[in-house]
């Protein structure tokens, strides 16, 4: 997958960028389980991601690995260079074709691409709410009609307290409430840690158009 875009645009929020960074940069994190969500094997095993797909925060690149092998076209962005430079090592070695760029999610409209699909394996829950709001826009711009966005995020119970790095049913709709999206599903599963998992949302969107 080609893109017109610099490589060098800086992170909107450099802090968030750093922490992130550090936490690759020694033992692999908690959510770096080494292979790919199963939710996300299922969805591409049923037939139903496009061939062009771009991962947002995709780390060190497992889910992009796993779809590169299956034989979609796949870019991986993540503002953080030490997950994009495993991910790239990673790629070289496997010898699989995927391509990584270090990018902040939030610039989705100066990337350059449009794609068939979007993958997010519990980034956007990560977001404060009008980076959430920015990222649903961006989205529009890369993605084709009838396009994907495809996320994984933790579950948090309507109503329930916010603890962040989660989402309700109801933060989604609202989300994706206008005429550019159609909200196809919500489906409980569950996301996996090193040593554990805990209930989460797998989230279909299509986007429909202008």
């Amino acid at each position: 997958m080609s893109t017109q875009a610099d490589p060098g645009l800086p992170p909107e929020n450099p802090a968030a960028a750093y922490g992130f960074d550090a936490a690759y940069r020694g033992a692999p994190p908690n959510w770096d389980i080494g292979r790919p969500q199963r939710a996300f094997v299922h969805l591409e095993e049923a037939g139903r991601i496009g061939r062009r797909v771009l991962e947002v925060g995709c780390g060190t690149g497992e889910l992009s690995l796993f779809l590169a092998r299956r034989g979609h076209e796949v870019l991986g962005i993540d503002f953080a260079p030490s997950a994009v430079a495993q991910a790239r090592l990673k790629a070289r070695w496997r010898r699989v074709r995927a391509h990584f760029l270090v990018w902040d999610a939030l610039k989705l409209p100066e990337l350059g691409v449009r794609v068939d699909a979007v993958v997010d394996s519990a980034m956007l829950h990560c977001l404060g709410d009008d980076e959430q709001v920015r990222l649903v826009d961006g989205l529009a711009e890369v993605l084709d009609p009838d396009g994907y966005y495809y996320l994984l995020c933790d579950a948090r119970p309507d109503g329930g307290p916010n603890h962040g790095a989660s989402l309700s049913r109801g933060e989604i709709r609202k989300l994706f409430a206008g005429r550019e999206w159609d909200l196809e599903f919500v489906l409980d599963t569950v996301f996996e840690r090193r040593a554990s998992w805990n209930p989460a949302y797998l989230v279909g969107v299509r986007r429909t158009g202008r």
